[in-house]
């Protein structure tokens, strides 16, 4: 597309199903509050946690958010990240609980095979720790059924059992938006409000709520490596190996993680609108671009959800 077709085709593209969409969003987040004691919103500065932010300021009001925000924490997020998680939550005013995977480390809960190992997969031992520590009976999360198979078979109101696991082939039906919520001592339900939006619906949402991202998801400069069809950030945490080529490209990151499994895409977008135009042309899911973590297998994401991933 040139420089001409592109404002055009924006301006042509309907977003009225957005209004649908926020409202089935801010009708879950309510939900939530109401049938349960101690829920908690995950909340890792990223764009979908700042899309259920907005919904969520439009369901409560401005500073009245009625859970606090949770993040897991792996020590290696991108700076840009954290550092705009911290200032949104004190714009709102809103409690933020952070935990790390570093501290389970300390205690022994988490062991690394070796230095290097990416920390992703183990927040799940630090996510249902901080679960047990504040009783929280409901985690509110930005996943969504586009971005991934396992993600796709998961309900709205996602049953955990008492160890914290998913089990795909007993799960509640959801007929009409009527939710079981009933739980046994020490379950809880992990709730996916955005589980209906696209990653299109998700950036249109964002151009047309005006929402504010972190810098990295915007072009910028990056050095980079190509490893197995993904360019992969050159970093500390991340070194070019044996007879990589590093170049400086164009980048902007499409999801945000771990350092260790996230790799940007080549783009020139710098606003919000520009996304919507690239991710009408996509081909490859949002993961399948840029999570190293989701190669390893066909059933990498079922294994880890089934072991309390996000």
């Amino acid at each position: 597309m040139n420089a001409r077709t592109e404002p055009a085709l924006l301006s042509q593209l309907s977003n009225r199903h957005l209004d649908a969409l926020e409202e089935e969003t801010i009708f879950i987040l309510r939900e939530v509050a109401a049938a349960f004691e101690r829920p908690a919103l995950l909340f890792s500065g990223g764009k979908d946690s700042l899309v259920m932010l907005r919904c969520a300021e439009k369901a409560f009001g401005a500073g009245r958010l009625p859970y606090p925000l949770l993040m897991i924490d792996t020590g290696h997020n991108f700076p840009e990240v954290t550092e705009f998680r911290d200032l949104r939550a004190s714009e709102l005013g809103a409690k933020l609980i952070v935990r790390s995977v570093e501290d389970s480390m300390a205690r022994g809960t988490v062991r690394l095979a070796h230095p290097g190992e990416s920390r992703n997969v183990h927040q799940s031992v630090t996510l249902l720790e901080a679960i047990e520590e504040f009783r929280f009976d409901a985690l509110i999360g930005g996943a969504r059924r586009d971005e991934e198979k396992a993600r796709a078979k998961e309900r709205i109101f996602s049953h955990r059992d008492s160890f914290g696991q998913w089990q795909p082939k007993a799960q509640r039906p959801e007929l009409w938006t009527l939710f079981n919520t009933r739980l046994a001592p020490g379950e809880h339900f992990r709730v996916f409000p955005i589980s209906n939006w696209t990653e299109l619906d998700v950036w249109q949402y964002i151009d047309r709520e005006r929402i504010a991202l972190p810098s990295i998801y915007y072009t910028h400069q990056r050095q980079v490596v190509e490893r197995k069809g993904l360019l992969v950030p050159v970093t500390e945490l991340t070194p070019p190996r044996d007879g990589e080529q590093v170049q400086t490209r164009d980048v902007r990151f499409r999801t945000v993680g771990d350092i260790t499994c996230t790799c940007p895409v080549e783009s020139t977008a710098a606003t919000a609108g520009d996304i919507v135009i690239e991710t009408l042309a996509a081909e490859v899911s949002e993961r399948g671009a840029t999570r190293m973590d989701d190669k390893t297998s066909e059933a990498s994401m079922e294994k880890r959800k089934k072991d309390g991933y996000f």
